[in-house]
């Protein structure tokens, strides 16, 4: 059973030779860059009781596509699984140049998911230049991760589509909302 269990995970992991050791820390580094985004995101949401909790300007003026609020909350969780175990892949890999390269992009991704997350309506420049910029960093990830472990590669691609979509409706929304494009100080 035993011996089940670590094949499975070594399948999944990418972990074959690996200690368990190696696995759990990058797991925990992972799961933890991931989580980080992931509360970023949760920590700046509108919430029926405040559902413009970032600003003081009128309310924006949508753009024509707009996903319903539960699409997201239904399609963010399994993107942010498939990045971490996309990065634990990585972390796995044996050593190399392209190693480092894809777990550095890979933390630059993390690192603009979050900036993206946190600017949320405040300021549409800035939350346009993050989206823009991680739409390029995970394009690049995928690129360099195919050439250390395939797989990760390929879970990165439903991110990009809909980082893409993203970067869509965010020029969108900053095109139709002129006055919202800096920050603003709230009156709350």
């Amino acid at each position: 059973m035993s011996n089940l269990l670590r094949r499975a995970v070594d399948e999944v992991a990418n972990s074959e030779g690996r200690t368990n050791r190696h696995i759990m820390t990058g797991l925990v580094i992972t799961a933890t860059a991931v989580a980080i985004s992931a509360l970023i995101a949760r920590t700046n949401a509108p919430t029926p009781e405040n559902p413009e909790v970032y600003s003081d300007y009128e309310e924006l003026v949508q753009p024509e596509i707009k996903p319903p609020p539960k699409l997201f909350a239904a399609i963010w969780p399994p993107l942010f699984m498939a990045l971490t175990l996309s990065g634990l892949r990585i972390w796995n890999a044996p050593r190399s140049a392209a190693r480092l390269q894809a777990l550095t992009l890979w933390g630059a991704i993390q690192g603009l998911n979050a900036v993206w997350m946190a600017l949320g309506p405040r300021r549409l420049s800035g939350q346009l230049a993050a989206a823009v910029l991680s739409l390029g960093t995970s394009a690049a990830y995928a690129w360099r991760a195919r050439r250390v472990d395939p797989p990760s590669a390929n879970m990165v691609a439903p991110y990009l589509g809909w980082m893409a979509f993203a970067n869509v409706l965010t020029e969108e929304l900053w095109r139709k909302n002129p006055q919202a494009r800096t920050l603003r100080s709230s009156q709350n």
